[in-house]
Parts: C-alpha cells; sequence; structure tokens
C-alpha cells in the first residue's frame, strides 16, 4: 500500500523572492503551511472542519534544512505527512522539491491541537474519526540538532510592532512573519555573503496586534541566535546557521 503524502505543485511570483532572487523564507513558510494545510483538509482536521468543534493547531516549532537556494524562475513541488501524535504533541513532516526531483528543502514541524477559547493543550482524542483512520507516516525527512534553542545572553536589539497586516484568522502574528522579523536583524551585505544551510523557529506565546517585540540577535560559531521578546514574555526564538555564499 503506498503511503500517504499530499503533494502540491506551485509557480512561484515575483514578490515571493527575496534580494537575492532567492526564494524568502517568508514565503517558504506559507508555502509549507498551505501544504499543510491542504493535507488536514483531505484527512478530515482541516481549518474549517475543527472550527465547528472549537478547536485549531498552532505551530510551535519549525526546522528547515536547505541542500541549495530556490531560484527565481522555479516552480516547486512540496510533499507533507502527518506522523503519529505523540500526546499533545503533533509532528508532521515536508519537504520541497524541483521539478527534476531534486530535494531542495526539508522540513520537520511540531504542532498543539488547541481549544481556541482557553487555548488550552487537546489531545489526539479530540479529532474523533479523523484521528483513527489517520494514515500516518513515520517517515522523517530531517530533524534539528535539538528542538530547544539556547537563550541570547548578549545581543544586538530592534524594535518592532506587531500590526494588523501581521496577524492571522487566530489574531496573532503569523508563524511566518517571524522569518521576516528575524531576518529584519541582518543586513544586506551580511546576508548577501553567506547563504542559510538551515533555520529553526520556536513559538512560546502569542505576540497580538499592538505587541511590542524587542528582536534581538546574538552571534555564535557558525550560527546565530535570536529572540523576540514582549517585556519579560519570550514570545519567540530563531535559529539559523550559514554557509559562505557561492561564488
Amino acid at each position: 500500500m503506498e503511503k500517504y503524502c499530499n503533494k502540491m505543485q506551485y509557480t512561484l511570483r515575483y514578490s515571493d523572492f527575496d534580494f537575492k532572487d532567492e526564494l524568502s523564507l517568508f514565503a517558504l513558510l506559507s508555502l509549507v503551511q498551505e501544504s499543510a494545510g491542504a493535507s488536514a483538509d483531505e484527512l478530515g482536521f482541516g481549518y474549517e472542519a475543527l472550527k465547528k468543534i472549537g478547536c485549531g493547531f498552532v505551530v510551535v516549532n519549525t526546522y528547515c534544512e536547505f541542500s541549495r537556494p530556490i531560484k527565481l524562475g522555479e516552480k516547486i513541488w512540496v510533499e507533507t505527512w502527518p506522523l503519529p501524535p505523540r500526546h499533545v504533541i503533533f509532528e508532521r513532516d515536508s519537504r520541497a522539491l524541483a521539478g527534476s526531483g531534486e530535494v531542495l528543502a526539508n522540513f520537520a514541524a511540531r504542532w498543539c491541537l488547541v481549544d481556541l477559547k482557553t487555548f488550552s493543550l487537546l489531545t489526539p482524542e479530540k479529532l474523533g474519526a479523523a484521528h483513527e483512520n489517520c494514515p500516518y507516516r513515520d517517515e522523517k525527512t530531517t530533524a534539528p540538532p535539538a528542538w530547544k534553542i539556547p537563550r541570547v545572553e548578549n545581543g544586538t536589539k530592534i524594535l518592532r510592532t506587531v500590526r494588523v497586516s501581521d496577524c492571522d484568522h487566530y489574531l496573532h502574528a503569523n508563524n511566518a512573519k517571524y522569518a521576516d522579523f528575524f531576518l529584519d536583524l541582518f543586513s544586506m551585505e551580511e546576508l548577501r555573503a553567506r547563504r542559510i544551510t538551515a533555520f529553526q523557529i520556536a513559538y512560546v506565546k502569542q505576540a497580538k496586534e499592538g505587541t511590542e517585540l524587542a528582536l534581538l540577535r546574538e552571534d555564535r560559531a557558525g550560527e546565530s541566535i535570536c529572540e523576540a521578546r514582549a517585556g519579560d514574555d519570550l514570545i519567540a526564538q530563531f535559529r539559523v546557521w550559514f554557509a559562505e555564499a557561492k561564488a
């Protein structure tokens, strides 16, 4: 029996690319999120189905590892499937492929099912038959060195306010937006000289419209660690690995 996966092709737009003509992290995360939603829809636990029973999925961790940058003019396929849930953690892996079948990027993500009124965590049993009949798949595409990201100890800081355009239907900053928030801690010159080989985002607390974020960056050997804080509250973390840009 063929293993389940949702596979969708995407035609990339000029606006999906950054100043280096490479697919932006925001656009890439948005496509993976789109594929996850399409997969959940066909498996019976998509956004509209869950809204009827007062719950929904929120992503809590994302890790991505690149084989190479995705360049302007390319079309990509995204494949995704759910892994067997563990208590309140729902894992989903994905990969982005070129038309030739070349794997461009691998993703691992952890989600939680929450009550939309209280945001308390729910177990898979809340999904009923959709969980019982789900064709979960054990295959992993990748995994981070650790899901826990180190804290920033001494970092440079910029300030940013969460705006309406940052927010999704749960009324908090959309997970993909954090890629832009954190990359704004780097200059074009820095990013032009290096290529991102992998990145990781941890979503700790919601940031709603009007939240004042302090964004901090600390560079370490071969990587940078970033944080978004609202006062004393840790909102999100970002870890990014670099290599020298190829000529």
